[in-house]
């Protein structure tokens, strides 16, 4: 019964896609190697923000002077900007995390995610293509790109980075949600089917 009523939501009503995937605290090896000290207290910081003792990982984190400061230090001092809702000081944050590490291709998928949220998918575009082209197998950069894609109602461009990403990482649920989505907004009702009933599976296996 619940399989048949997603079927019908999805195909008879204008249902609204799933929420992007944010990357918080996957760990990552710093570019600039700090100092022993400033390097333990990272550690610290890492930990604590990973215990959700957010003060006390900020506190540490700010402590560390700018220059002795890593790309996943920038990093994570954005992510609590953005959690508090200090947007501008985020995008700054994630900035420098992309100054002290180009190729830091976490940098710019949080800076991504916040331009999304923030309701600027072209900057956000921007910021995933980047993730992409250093780290083309990353499922969920080309999920996210799909989701600025569907708010512009560029559903085609979205059907295909959401078929990279399900090739990429075929067990996230909510890719199949979003690409069901996308081919009803193309009018192909019958694809549409066959992505919810995939989503469905995997839903019923979860339980």
């Amino acid at each position: 019964m619940r399989k048949i009523l997603l079927i019908l939501i999805l195909l008879f009503v204008n249902i609204n896609y799933a929420c992007a995937f944010s990357l918080k605290k996957e760990a990552q090896t710093p570019k600039i190697i700090q100092s022993e000290q400033y390097a333990n207290i990272s550690n610290q910081a890492n930990v604590l923000y990973a215990e959700n003792d957010i003060k006390n990982a900020l506190n540490l984190f700010l402590s560390i002077p700018d220059e002795e400061r890593t790309a996943p230090n920038w990093l994570l001092i954005g992510n609590i900007m953005q959690d508090q809702g200090k947007i501008d000081e985020a995008v700054f944050m994630y900035n420098k995390s992309i100054e002290a590490d180009e190729n830091f291709y976490k940098a710019y998928y949080n800076l991504g995610n916040l331009y999304l949220h923030d309701g600027r998918p072209n900057m956000a575009i921007e910021q995933y293509k980047k993730v992409i082209k250093l780290k083309p197998e990353y499922a969920y950069a080309h999920y996210n790109l799909a989701c600025a894609y569907i708010k512009l109602g560029k559903y085609s461009k979205a059907k295909y980075e959401l078929l990279t990403a399900i090739d990429l990482k075929n067990t996230v649920a909510d890719f199949y949600y979003n690409l069901a989505y996308v081919y009803k907004q193309l009018n192909k009702e019958k694809n549409a089917k066959t992505y919810i009933d995939y989503y469905n599976k995997l839903i019923e296996n979860q339980i």
